[in-house]
């Protein structure tokens, strides 16, 4: 992962979870949950970036079991501390480093589809199917870039070659950081799953967007 990433969510980590308090939001997470808990119930679910595990917690109420990875420990110290079940654990790697003899029924990724250079999906994805058995469900969910709401596209502040975007954000510290953010059409996600994917569904949310599917 992008070494400026890690960084500024390793910084946000004590404060990243207020993202989930914005009033606007809260059908769109209500909504979002529902989905998700009927999509993993009985799964084992293998989660990528799962942050301070907000949407641990919501999936573990239903699934069989959840491996919830992060590449930075303080975020997944925070997870640790929610009311979790046994039936999870958590594993500090770098998704792109993560091996696992484990074979899943099922994928998860929160908010960190925008994060993955355009360049570098495809192998991702390639990846995370290798550790899923056939016929696995598997769900992403990310932001839109909504006029006025906390992603607006017009922040955007730089581009670069391979067109992926970039934010610039400032920490209740004060530090800024420059954060790929980009913001992929229905059709991009449904062209570039495709390769290894089928019953693929985007789900249109005020606010986010959800792509689901089998492997």
């Amino acid at each position: 992962m992008n070494e400026e990433l890690q960084s500024y969510y390793r910084a946000r980590a004590k404060e990243y979870d207020k993202v989930y308090l914005i009033p606007e939001e809260q059908q769109d997470l209500a909504d979002a949950t529902t989905l998700f808990q009927r999509l993993f119930s009985g799964k084992n679910v293998l989660e990528v970036a799962c942050g301070t595990g907000y949407w641990t917690e919501q999936i573990s109420r239903v699934a069989a079991s959840i491996l919830a990875t992060d590449i930075n420990e303080n975020v997944i110290e925070i997870a640790r501390s929610r009311d979790l079940p046994e039936t999870v654990s958590f594993e500090v790697v770098d998704m792109f480093q993560l091996e696992t003899e484990n074979r899943f029924d099922a994928l998860f990724g929160g908010f960190i589809w925008s994060h993955i250079l355009l360049q570098d999906l495809n192998g991702f994805l390639q990846k995370m199917s290798g550790f899923l058995q056939p016929g696995s469900v598997f769900a992403f969910i990310d932001s839109k870039p909504v006029v006025g709401g906390y992603h607006d596209k017009r922040s955007i502040t730089q581009t670069d070659a391979h067109g992926n975007t970039y934010q610039t954000r400032t920490l209740e510290d004060g530090t800024q950081h420059v954060v790929l953010k980009n913001f992929p059409t229905r059709e991009f996600l449904v062209t570039t799953l495709s390769g290894i994917a089928s019953n693929i569904q985007y789900v249109d949310l005020k606010h986010y967007w959800i792509v689901c599917g089998k492997v």
